[in-house]
């Protein structure tokens, strides 16, 4: 079966679990996901599931995918952070909805590999950096929009208060008995986030610090 006929069905698929922003769909359609997989996964580059990468991380399920970037309601003119570069997939989606967006990955060999695939698609509109994306980009702050691929204990403050005001943050965020959710958080001026749980799901932990090598 072609390429095309398994992005054909994944499109469909998104579309039946409620993606339904045309912008959001047209940015997935238009990155080859097959260039972010592990060689020996390309026949499920096109499934509805998570696949695992180098370094305990993973590619997410595009119907994750989708869900979360359409509900962070990203505007063309908007400034956006992602924390988690991992493979790059969900950064090269997020590059085509906004003006310019910055990445961060505690993993240099996965960012080294991201950057590449950034360059061979032409998406010169992303900056990327290694660090500790718990602590995300202060100076860049602050951002339109958040994007965090990890799953965090507890909503990180750091990155809340580097969201302008009126800003959307997505998030997987831990709950009771192992399960996760992921929040819509929206910053406002005084008070405490308005916070909203949109669908279960399942990410790698948010780890705060840089890797022992």
């Amino acid at each position: 079966m072609s390429t095309e006929v398994h992005r054909v069905r994944m499109m469909m698929e998104l579309r039946r679990q409620g993606v339904s922003d045309d912008r959001v769909l047209g940015a997935i359609e238009r990155i080859p996901r097959e260039l972010f997989v592990a060689r020996h996964f390309l026949d499920q580059a096109y499934e509805a599931n998570a696949l695992p990468i180098a370094c305990g991380q993973t590619v997410s399920n595009p119907v994750v995918v989708g869900l979360m970037t359409q509900a962070l309601e990203v505007g063309d003119r908007m400034k956006v952070l992602e924390i988690g570069t991992g493979s790059g997939y969900q950064a090269a989606v997020l590059s085509r909805l906004c003006r310019r967006l910055y990445t961060v990955e505690r993993h240099k060999s996965l960012l080294k590999e991201a950057e590449a695939r950034f360059h061979r698609l032409r998406l010169h509109n992303i900056t990327s950096i290694a660090g500790d994306g718990t602590r995300g980009w202060p100076e860049q702050a602050p951002f339109d929009r958040i994007m965090v691929t990890a799953a965090a204990s507890e909503l990180p403050q750091a990155l809340y208060e580097q969201l302008a005001i009126g800003g959307l943050m997505v998030l997987p965020k831990d709950k009771e008995a192992g399960n996760q959710v992921v929040l819509l958080v929206r910053r406002v001026a005084e008070g405490l986030p308005e916070i909203e749980e949109l669908f279960p799901t399942k990410f790698v932990p948010l780890v705060k610090g840089l890797p022992q090598h």
